[in-house]
């Protein structure tokens, strides 16, 4: 009885424990987020005093409404929207077609290609001469650019192989090969419906990455029309948000670098807002996908 008692007080010392932990985590997560959607709608001078730490204080849309009226922020967003939508399409194409065939045990030579794949997960070929690649494919400058040097991961991919080999019974495919089921159709109508929660999940990896991705654009894209939207949010951090205003004499120059500052914030707050809304339709998958890659690789 004693013992029962000890272990039931140290189960709960340990799950207070484990509650303390993860309240401070999550205050150390969220306060962040909350402090930045807050000071976008604030007053930038409260903000700057310091007098702002959680709720907005002085409400205002003066930020939303300047970015909302800049042409290159929406501009940005398209292009965003298009390489998310075009690079993501690539993405799961591609690592469908290799993580399928790598997991068939009856692939000849797949552990030597599944070498070669993970090599590249070590060793790459640098900056300069993956631009020079580039460079002589004629994708300099293009839509291209952006989704073809990223077009696969194989991280990914080795998970959705594992997927494959841990969740698909090999009786279901014997059996469509008996009736006479190609390849081609097998993978078209009965693995790719039955991996539907491992492709939602990697779709959101992909298309967060996408989204996120500014580095390509600035090594690759010249043409300003061209930049994603997180290009053009580094441009407004690190050059100076109070250009957005552009020549408008209602605001003197302290009403344009308060401005300035809230701009900044709401920027911030419009580019998470897309995948703040994809990740509820997803989430349900997303814990099945991410355990079946970590558990089982």
């Amino acid at each position: 009885m004693d013992l029962i008692r000890r272990r039931s007080l140290n189960d709960i010392l340990f799950d207070g424990l484990l509650y303390v932990i993860a309240s401070i985590v999550l205050v150390g997560v969220l306060y962040p987020l909350i402090f930045v959607l807050s000071a976008s709608f604030s007053n930038p001078e409260s903000v700057l005093n310091g007098e702002m730490w959680l709720l907005p204080k002085e409400l205002t849309l003066d930020a939303y409404k300047k970015v909302l009226e800049n042409q290159d922020i929406w501009k940005g967003f398209m292009n965003s929207v298009k390489y998310a939508l075009i690079g993501t399409t690539i993405n799961i194409t591609l690592t469908l077609l290799a993580a399928y065939p790598l997991s068939r045990a009856d692939l000849p030579g797949r552990h030597l290609i599944m070498f070669f794949f993970v090599f590249t997960m070590f060793f790459s070929g640098g900056l300069i001469p993956t631009y020079l690649v580039v460079k002589n494919l004629g994708m300099v400058n293009t839509l291209w650019a952006m989704v073809i040097p990223n077009a696969i991961a194989t991280y990914n991919m080795i998970i959705m192989r594992t997927y494959f080999q841990s969740t698909i019974p090999i009786e279901v495919q014997e059996s469509a090969w008996i009736d006479g089921c190609s390849n081609f159709r097998l993978l078209l109508y009965i693995i790719i419906p039955l991996s539907m929660p491992i492709i939602a999940v990697l779709t959101l990896f992909y298309g967060v990455g996408h989204w996120n991705a500014f580095f390509n654009g600035l090594i690759y894209l010249r043409n300003h029309d061209l930049h994603p939207l997180q290009l053009i949010i580094r441009d407004i951090l690190i050059l100076n948000a109070s250009d957005m205003m552009g020549g408008d004499a209602s605001f003197g120059l302290r009403e344009r670098i308060m401005l300035g500052e809230g701009v900044k914030y709401a920027v911030i707050i419009v580019s998470s807002l897309p995948v703040l809304i994809v990740y509820p339709f997803v989430q349900r998958f997303f814990i099945k996908g991410v355990m079946i890659g970590s558990v089982k690789g």
